[in-house]
């Protein structure tokens, strides 16, 4: 996308919109994306503007009398983006997730559609919120990766377990060994492509080897 800086001079009732927009930014955060109504869906009110940063996506909402409202959602929290394209314009729709903030930890998934964008505008907009929608994807995959490594391995076998006592290999009667525990969690692991096969056969290895 064009600058807003640059683009806002063909349309002088935008440039006041764009100067709120770049009042929003944070140190270090940089402006990816924007895009506004086209004039036809905003007869009754002023036109809405959405930007993505690269932190967060940001909504304006300029009122009549002066002044405005914004919101935004973190990347972290975007959870689906849906876009809905006619001939000259498009229909742009995020859902965020519940966050674990406790300023809004009691909001469920919230949707905001944003109706008449310039098309566009709109469909980079989309793109941009699909690419961090995916970093933040494998993130996530990548951290419930090491978790379920650091449960599957966090017990030494065959040696001095954590407190300084030697697992002996006995087990309670009906009560899985460690070993099979181990294994049972890579398997599941596995079974829902948090690892690969190379990476099962590794950790099956290390497992047996310690026996």
């Amino acid at each position: 996308m064009s600058d807003p800086a640059t683009s806002s001079g063909q349309e002088p009732d935008l440039e006041s919109a764009f100067s709120t927009l770049r009042g929003l930014l944070t140190s270090g955060e940089t402006l990816e994306a924007w895009a506004v109504q086209h004039r036809l869906y905003a007869l009754t009110h002023r036109r809405a503007c959405i930007a993505a940063t690269s932190g967060r996506f940001i909504s304006l909402n300029r009122r009549l009398l002066g002044g405005y409202d914004s919101a935004d959602i973190r990347w972290q929290d975007l959870k689906e983006t849906r876009i809905s394209a006619g001939i000259l314009a498009a229909d742009l729709t995020l859902i965020a997730q519940t966050s674990s903030d406790l300023n809004i930890g009691s909001e469920v998934n919230r949707v905001w559609t944003f109706a008449g964008l310039r098309k566009d505008q709109a469909q980079a907009m989309y793109r941009i919120c699909q690419q961090h929608d995916q970093v933040w994807r494998e993130k996530r995959r990548i951290r419930e990766l090491e978790e379920l490594r650091a449960k599957s391995g966090g017990v030494q076998i065959g040696g001095q377990a954590g407190d300084g006592q030697t697992y002996s290999g006995a087990n309670p009667a009906g009560a899985e060994s460690e070993p099979a525990r181990r294994l049972r969690q890579a398997r599941e692991m596995l079974e829902a492509k948090l690892i690969s096969d190379s990476e099962f056969e590794s950790i099956k290895a290390k497992i047996v080897s310690g026996l």
